[in-house]
């Protein structure tokens, strides 16, 4: 079984799902203009149930300090996954909270995969996602997917993972074709835009042994 993260989890239920059926990461929004942005308060209540094997990943978009702290203080993070971060402002954060570091890198292009090298020395993993449009509100999160032929034959010069556009119709596909050692759902298993469906994250995760 791949190692698993179902991002941007809201409530107990599907917590509590995803964690039942395999998920080997929860990811937690703190993001206000996402549907699934979570408050502190919430994220506490959530991060209590999360037993010790399974990591707890917060997803931030460019962050000040400030609400990295107040994130990490109440949901004991296990994981920082950083969106629209330069690799300078990726090394302070790392340094600062000694917490296992990812960084997203947008993927449209072939020549977009080489910002994964600029993180070399300050980042854990490099999360390659679909790169949004330029007038939308969120990083990911939407449904997008890019090319996977565009990984091949890259050096990846960080342990890394895929992310963007992937449900249980295609993930074992994506496994097998890009040899992912981690993927990374958000939409992929909702049933609108913030709402997950405990249905669609077992599915995904039984496809993700298959």
């Amino acid at each position: 079984m791949k190692k698993t993260k179902i991002c941007g989890l809201s409530t107990l239920a599907t917590l509590d799902a995803a964690i039942r059926h395999g998920a080997s990461h929860v990811g937690f929004v703190f993001f206000p203009a996402s549907p699934r942005h979570v408050t502190f308060a919430k994220a506490a209540e959530l991060a209590a149930r999360v037993p010790g094997h399974v990591a707890k990943v917060g997803v931030f978009v460019d962050p000040e300090d400030d609400m990295l702290e107040q994130a990490v203080g109440s949901a004991a993070l296990d994981v920082l996954q950083l969106h629209k971060v330069t690799p300078p402002r990726a090394a302070a954060i790392r340094a600062k909270f000694g917490i296992e570091t990812w960084v997203a890198v947008a993927v449209r292009t072939r020549g977009d995969l080489d910002a994964a090298h600029g993180f070399v020395g300050v980042a854990d993993r490099i999360l390659y996602d679909a790169k949004t449009p330029d007038s939308a509100a969120m990083p990911g999160g939407m449904g997008l997917r890019f090319d996977w032929d565009l990984l091949d034959g890259f050096r990846h010069p960080l342990p890394w993972a895929l992310s963007g556009g992937l449900d249980p119709t295609n993930v074992a596909e994506a496994i097998r074709r890009t040899g992912t050692e981690l993927v990374d759902v958000s939409s992929g298993v909702e049933s609108e835009p913030g709402t997950k469906d405990e249905a669609r994250i077992a599915a995904f995760l039984r496809a993700t042994t298959s």
